[in-house]
């Protein structure tokens, strides 16, 4: 039996037939033929309104044994554009990356954070093992970025970026960094992390004494942002990250 169940807050209220296409079960039009025939259930009863409203966050929708095994797992690349946050619900009213996917997508899950003042590279995936992964710090996976700072950078701040940086929330592990060049007043600077501490990338530069302007994500592991445009997204294959899927031990 394929169950889906969460005990989140309300929220994500769709019709029964587009949950399941949502939930990566199958299209619409199978989902709509499953429920006429009985074989869909609701919080543990059979529905057969395929118009049924139900919470993707709170209501518990099974399907019977005989039903075809869940879709592919997928891996989304999108450039998370400038102002947009990477949560499901804001209270600030901004809109967030989920309204960009299209419906034809399942329920997808975002992988690690970037902030709203933040743009560029960000993955989705229907696979929680797979963002378990590659946001476990142990795993190391290398994300990198290139920022626009204020002030002309020196070499000293550049090993400093080096060597890590003494934050508040402990030191950060040694970073690649690389200026880029120096535009006026002020500077471009390439930085590849393996933490993913809130805002970190802003916080080691700031503690040398250069406040970020623009932040983009251009790379998480061996995944380029390449010439994708704001707001636009693209498929993956699914085992470009199965090195840190073996690590969970998980498949």
């Amino acid at each position: 039996m394929l169950t889906r169940h969460s005990g989140g807050p309300p929220g994500k209220r769709v019709q029964l037939h587009r949950a399941i296409s949502k939930l990566g079960w199958g299209s619409r039009g199978e989902g709509q033929a499953w429920i006429a025939a009985g074989r869909v259930s609701v919080d543990g009863r059979v529905c057969r309104d395929p118009f049924t409203w139900v919470d993707l966050e709170t209501t518990r929708i099974s399907l019977d044994q005989m039903a075809p095994p869940p879709a592919a797992e997928l891996l989304i690349s999108i450039h998370k554009p400038l102002g947009v946050v990477v949560t499901r619900r804001d209270e600030r009213g901004k809109q967030d990356v989920f309204s960009l996917i299209p419906n034809s997508y399942p329920r997808l899950i975002a992988v690690g954070r970037l902030d709203a003042d933040s743009e560029g590279l960000l993955l989705l995936t229907t696979s929680g093992v797979l963002a378990n992964a590659l946001t476990d710090p142990e795993h190391h996976v290398p994300k990198r970025y290139m920022l626009t700072v204020r002030g002309r950078v020196e070499q000293e701040a550049i090993a400093a970026l080096r060597n890590g940086i003494d934050l508040k929330d402990g030191p950060t592990r040694p970073a690649e960094a690389r200026l880029i060049e120096i535009c006026g007043d002020n500077s471009r600077v390439e930085l590849v992390l393996t933490e993913g501490r809130n805002r970190q990338a802003r916080r080691m530069l700031a503690a040398v004494g250069h406040p970020v302007e623009r932040l983009i994500r251009t790379s998480i592991g061996d995944l380029e942002l390449g010439d994708l445009k704001a707001g636009s997204l693209r498929e993956e294959p699914f085992d470009r990250f199965e090195n840190w899927i073996r690590q969970t031990g998980q498949r």
